[in-house]
């Protein structure tokens, strides 16, 4: 580990700055499914699901780069994403409300768990590339993501609670991610190569091991399409019982 060289502390300030992003998405994820729990089992809800996402980094940082030529992927971690995104923002939780907490609480860490085992591939795929074969700041970066996602959980429930509107705005992050995970699949890109050359462009191999990815066009377009669609199809179930007689 060479502390003066100049690549090594670059390569430091882009985990952090990753970490802050990304770890940004886990938290909204936590604080969606734990805002419903109540307050005594919150805080532990939320530290189940921040160990969990952490955990399933680690997992995935074992077999990252095989998981990164699995075709089609990414493409159903996009659609169960969009699943669980709708499933927040409707606030399944809410309408039962005799649940005992302690089966509440393992329903949020249940989809805590199987949200970030969605989002983590990606996270980590981000940190190995930034760290550049530096083992010591990999293992940097997925410590420093628990004390981020944490905090940020812990905020975000917080503020979700005086402002409601936010769940909504979470629930689109979700769709806006799923649908980026979608275009990245491996399957996807190389159908988008042979059939809409324009809509890809050439990218790192550690981003992806074709060297190519959405361009910005498709990408942004995509993206919004996915956070428009999770919004809708929520605001639409969401009305639905109300319109359903007796």
């Amino acid at each position: 580990m060479d502390f003066s060289s100049s690549t090594f502390w670059i390569s430091l300030l882009q985990i952090i700055w990753i970490d802050l992003l990304l770890s940004g998405d886990n938290a909204v994820v936590i604080a969606l499914a734990c805002r419903s729990l109540p307050e005594n089992r919150r805080k532990l809800g939320i530290w189940l699901g921040a160990g969990a996402a952490v955990g399933l980094r680690i997992i995935f940082a074992l077999i990252v780069t095989y998981l990164l030529g699995v075709p089609y992927l990414k493409v159903i971690g996009g659609i169960l994403l969009f699943w669980i995104a709708i499933k927040l923002a409707v606030g399944e939780e809410e309408a039962h409300g005799e649940i005992e907490a302690s089966e509440s609480l393992w329903k949020a860490v249940r989809t805590i768990a199987i949200a970030d085992a969605v989002m983590s591939l990606d996270n980590v795929i981000a940190i190995a590339g930034a760290a550049k074969g530096h083992p010591e700041l990999f293992i940097f970066g997925l410590l420093l993501s628990i004390p981020l996602i944490i905090m940020g959980a812990q905020l975000l429930t917080t503020i979700i609670e005086r402002f409601p509107i936010l769940v909504w705005i979470g629930a689109a992050l979700l769709g806006w991610i799923a649908a980026e995970m979608i275009l990245g699949d491996v399957a996807v890109l190389q159908w988008l190569q042979v059939n809409l050359p324009s809509w890809v462009k050439a990218v790192p191999l550690d981003a992806n091991p074709l060297g190519i990815g959405p361009a910005n066009l498709p990408h942004y377009a995509g993206a919004v399409i996915g956070a428009l669609f999770v919004c809708i199809v929520g605001y639409v179930l969401k009305k639905k019982p109300a319109n359903q007689p007796g």
